[in-house]
């Protein structure tokens, strides 16, 4: 209690959700004296992923359409969140069968799977922001399915909750496919002032920007860019902003941009 009492005070009105958790879970970093206190869940869900994957893929490759299937299974990939209730619950392969099965809501009515995809072939350079281990096993599914050559994907430099790092990345084979950089950043979403250099350049002249994760959107959804969010939503709030339900798989973009 005194721990999140001492972020809260630290962090101001603000502040968004992920940066208050940025905060925080320094806070718990420092006093356990652990740098890395999720570590051995995140390799548990990155090996649980990984046991799924070769099914997973042909599922997808046995699907009507591919593209849709990888789309569905990274965003259902979400779902693994230790900062959110229920993150550890679930029976995975369960509820991935189950996802394949379920509408995306598109969010706004502008946006469709089909414009999705025709975005992501036209684009020249595209940036793929991860979000947490394990469900970054299940992007690969989707990360193969865009433009060879064309991707680059990136994760946090240092902790965050369950949020991928490098070597989750190259875990699940990401390095292998695509070139992998760190955000800088050590806060589960991304502030582009907590960012370094490197990534703040690739933001800003990337074609397409793929954003995975309810605490990427909380962060970058004021942001300028072409941009697509994928994730679950966790929380009434979020789900109020998209005007969607809890529980939602969501292909999000701005109004403007793909009206």
């Amino acid at each position: 209690m005194h721990i999140t009492r001492k972020a809260l005070d630290s962090a101001g009105p603000a502040r968004t959700p992920p940066e208050f958790g940025g905060i925080l879970h320094r806070a718990i970093r420092e006093v356990l004296n652990q740098p890395d206190p999720y570590l051995k869940y995140k390799n548990q869900s990155n090996e649980t992923a990984r046991t799924l994957l070769e099914d997973l893929e042909k599922l997808v490759l046995a699907a009507n359409d591919p593209f849709d299937a990888a789309l569905k299974l990274a965003i259902a990939g979400n779902i693994v969140d230790m900062g959110a209730p229920g993150g550890r619950t679930h029976n995975l392969m369960e509820f991935f069968m189950k996802s394949l099965k379920s509408p995306l809501v598109c969010v706004p009515g502008s946006v469709s799977v089909e414009k999705f995809r025709q975005e992501v072939m036209g684009a020249g350079r595209i940036l793929y922001l991860a979000d947490n281990a394990g469900e970054i096993v299940l992007d690969r599914l989707l990360v193969e399915m865009l433009p060879a050559g064309r991707v680059t994907v990136a994760v946090r430099s240092s902790p965050a909750i369950n949020d991928a790092l490098y070597a989750d990345a190259e875990y699940a084979g990401l390095t292998q496919i695509a070139e992998v950089i760190e955000s800088g950043s050590d806060i589960p979403g991304t502030v582009l002032s907590m960012c370094s250099d490197e990534f703040r350049d690739l933001f800003r002249s990337a074609d397409l920007i793929i954003s995975k994760g309810q605490g990427n959107y909380e962060t970058l959804s004021d942001e300028d860019g072409n941009m697509y969010f994928l994730l679950m939503v966790k929380c009434p709030i979020v789900a109020e902003h998209l005007r969607c339900s809890e529980g939602d798989m969501v292909l999000a973009a701005d109004a403007q941009d793909h009206a």
